[in-house]
């Protein structure tokens, strides 16, 4: 089951921006890119740094602490860890890499609500 929540005004967010919202007692992610807006879980799957505290070059979010890279629009991993070689294949195989959780945006006149499942 699900409900969308209204987390936002439509002109709020500026285009480029993240936010860290609290829906229902979760730590979301809202970022608006051009005119379309993302929510995803805040939390690296990696070692649980906040997103929100990386970078984001398009829909694409950089985690801020290991240099993990995924996509917006379907949470997938982009990149697992920053850097190559025997560190890196080690820590893929103790936690191999998972991609965000999302959660459907719409807006509505100028509200802009992000769907929970609960």
């Amino acid at each position: 089951m699900s409900e969308f929540v209204q987390v936002s005004k439509a002109g709020e967010l500026e285009d480029g921006v993240m936010r860290v919202i609290d829906v229902a007692g979760r730590e979301i992610l809202l970022a608006r890119v051009g005119d379309r807006y993302y929510a995803v879980d805040n939390r690296c799957p990696h070692m649980g740094a906040r997103l929100a505290e990386g970078s984001l070059q398009g829909t694409v979010v950089t985690c801020p602490r290991h240099g993990s890279q995924f996509d917006l629009n379907d949470g997938r991993v982009l990149r697992w860890l920053k850097g190559t070689g025997v560190t890196s294949a080690l820590a893929k195989m103790f936690k191999p890499p998972k991609g965000l959780v999302t959660h459907r945006v719409k807006v509505e006149g100028d509200e802009v609500m992000v769907e929970i499942r609960n």
